[in-house]
């Protein structure tokens, strides 16, 4: 047959292996995205566990209907939490999805809270239709003197005017129609458009209660929702209802009001068992549950999962302060009819975030004041009142109320969001706002921050394993193989040089990030090229000993291992590319960088190895058994006493 060694030309391969040295570089030196110093263009993408940093996994969960997020929702989560989270000003953020529940935010070089960004920020500005207390005092009543007079309902159901005035001259309408939303940790006295109507007043005895009549409470308390309640919550109610018992079912739902209680203090020791519920249990219980049971208390109600108050046509139950548990209407404005949000200084030089309507949701917030100004069907109860009458509208951010002013007025403006705000709050609360809710309830699972000492510490063990691993390669090499072992070393040397530009090139042109995982597969690769050596080289000896010369031997070893070789790399690369598609987290950059190191290992063998064993099979060091690494494989050749008979017998 026909041998393919004479048409071999090592120069040529050898050529096109420099050619893809000289292109890769120029582009680590001179590409897309190169700058700095000479030494800056050399450095890799580096991940948070070896620069340090921060990650955070954000788990996709069931909403409260039990519908699954989609490939799509997920998706568009990843690109409004990345939107975020570049808001942050901070350079080479990594959002990205891991499977068909979860997203994982790297931010290298860099430690910070992250777990606001998964929040769902859900905007939706509701009436006050009724406040109670949320801290649970009402619950555990303390024993009063029988001479100390109980609280009557109607005793305090005006809004006094023991509730502070607003700090600010803004309690006005102002003439750009703006209303301020306080945040101000004191009910009454926050400093926006208008206090908290006010904290429930204490009776006597010191137990607060709501200072509210009971005679307007059963008219918001009629409607608890506008559409048919999902079968999945259904079920779960039904669970509620055999935990806590039909007695104190019965005596919940039959509550008209928190007044209740004080009218037939039995029914305190009736709803004891609510007070074992889970912020998951209480999620699914009616509006009106929620709101009159007082061992539902504002602690549990803030740590329901999230999405559990997002239907705008329902009312729900949220808190403010942690102590005040608010009745409110169904959302008749909510954040997709807000087009912009910023952070900005107002005229008393304080942070707040402005709004800036759409022309729809301009209509909608119109409309939403003329009622709450109006106080349209008596509907806000005289406890959710503000100092001059009229109705407060709640922000309600996620599960929490942001603030409640009192609408002194028909607005027809813009908005801001005002409180104890710092320019990063103010400013995270905007980016949220900005990009829109999220599609998707996500629950922050373990965050990981990395200092950059630690991140230090990761890089040079990586390292000094990768460097001990191809010393040894190295060292054995040339025990076992002498002059052969400098062939292995060139080799590895070439390998590594091209992956290290492929890693600064690759990081700049699809992000990718050299993870102490990834310094694992590359390290890895060193035993499957090893593997490739052993494969030619024991080959090239089996030709040898078969009576061929060491020129001829080179080239149909080469013949017969080539296909090994390509068989096992080709295992490895299948091996590497499904972990990559189906793995998560880090065994992505270490089966990233296992498959990369391999494809170009098989680079190397092509252009490199074979060509330089033709070259070397031309020259006297390889016929010498003591210098050549090939054993006795060329002594059995060599020896004068041996017949020169093809057919001999002898080995």
């Amino acid at each position: 047959m026909a041998p393919p060694q004479k048409q071999m030309r090592p120069g040529r391969q050898l050529a096109v292996l420099g050619a893809i040295f000289v292109v890769l570089y120029l582009l680590v030196f001179f590409g897309g995205g190169a700058s700095g110093s000479w030494k800056d263009r050399l450095e890799p993408k580096l991940g948070l566990d070896l620069v340090g940093g921060t990650r955070l996994t954000l788990e996709a969960t069931n909403t409260v209907d039990g519908q699954a997020p989609t490939a799509e929702n997920l998706e568009e989560a990843r690109q409004i939490i990345e939107s975020r989270v570049n808001a942050f000003g901070v350079a080479e953020a990594e959002v990205v999805t891991e499977g068909d529940r979860n997203i994982v935010i790297s931010l290298p070089g860099e430690n910070r809270d992250l777990a606001e960004v998964g929040s769902a920020a859900e905007l939706r500005f509701r009436k006050v239709l009724q406040v109670a207390d949320g801290s649970g005092a009402a619950a555990n009543p303390a024993p009063s003197p029988t001479d100390t007079p109980s609280a009557s309902p109607s005793g305090s159901a005006e809004p006094s005017g023991s509730a502070s005035p607003s700090a600010t001259g803004s309690a006005s309408p102002t003439p750009s129609n703006s209303v301020e939303v306080t945040a101000s940790p004191t009910g009454g006295t926050g400093g926006g458009a208008a206090a908290p109507t006010e904290t429930p007043a204490a009776s006597p005895s010191g137990t607060p209660t709501p200072s509210a009549s009971s005679s307007p409470s059963a008219t918001p308390a009629a409607s608890d929702s506008a559409t048919p309640v999902p079968a999945s919550v259904e079920e779960q109610r039904r669970a509620v209802e055999q935990k806590v018992g039909a007695a104190a079912w019965e005596a919940a739902n039959a509550l008209q009001s928190p007044n209740d209680l004080a009218t037939d203090p039995s029914l305190v020791e009736k709803l004891k068992p609510f007070a074992s519920l889970t912020d998951r249990e209480i999620a699914v219980l009616p509006a009106q549950v929620q709101f009159n049971v007082p061992q539902i208390t504002c602690a549990k109600l803030d740590a329901r999962p999230p999405a559990s108050i997002s239907a705008v046509d329902q009312q729900v139950v949220a808190c403010e302060y942690g102590t005040l548990k608010y009745l409110l209407d169904q959302a008749k404005v909510v954040g997709t009819d807000i087009n912009d949000a910023n952070a900005v200084l107002d005229q008393t030089s304080q942070w707040v975030v402005s709004l800036d309507f759409s022309s729809d949701g301009q209509e909608k917030w119109t409309a939403l004041t003329r009622e709450a100004f109006n106080n349209e069907g008596s509907a806000c109860d005289p406890s959710a009142l503000g100092d001059s009458g009229n109705c407060r509208v709640a922000v309600v951010l996620d599960n929490q109320v942001v603030s409640s002013p009192e609408i002194l007025g028909v607005l027809t403006g813009n908005s801001q969001i005002t409180g104890n705000f710092t320019q990063q709050d103010a400013s995270d609360l905007a980016s949220t706002l900005r990009y829109g809710a999220l599609p998707v309830t996500f629950e922050p699972q373990a965050q990981q921050n990395v200092t950059a000492t630690l991140g230090a510490s990761h890089l040079r063990a990586g390292l000094l394993a990768a460097g001990i691993g191809m010393l040894l390669v190295i060292i054995y090499s040339f025990f076992y193989y002498r002059l052969l072992g400098s062939v292995i070393f060139l080799s590895l040397v070439l390998s590594a040089l091209l992956v290290f530009g492929a890693l600064v090139v690759l990081g700049r042109q699809i992000g990718f990030t050299l993870t102490l995982a990834g310094i694992a597969g590359m390290i890895v690769s060193l035993g499957v090229a090893a593997d490739s050596f052993v494969i030619y080289f024991e080959r090239l000896k089996d030709e040898i000993r078969e009576g061929r010369s060491p020129r001829s031997a080179v080239s149909r070893a080469w013949v017969r291992a080539r296909r090994t070789i390509i068989s096992a790399n080709a295992i490895t690369l299948m091996s590497a590319v499904v972990l990559y598609i189906v793995s998560v987290g880090v065994v992505k950059g270490f089966a990233f960088a296992l498959g990369l190191a391999t494809v170009l290992d098989l680079v190397v063998v092509f252009l490199f190895r074979h060509p330089i064993m033709t070259m070397f099979a031309r020259t006297r060091a390889f016929l010498s058994p003591r210098v050549s690494g090939l054993g006795r494989a060329l002594p059995a050749r060599n020896k004068p006493a041996q017949p020169r008979n093809p057919r001999s017998k002898e080995a």
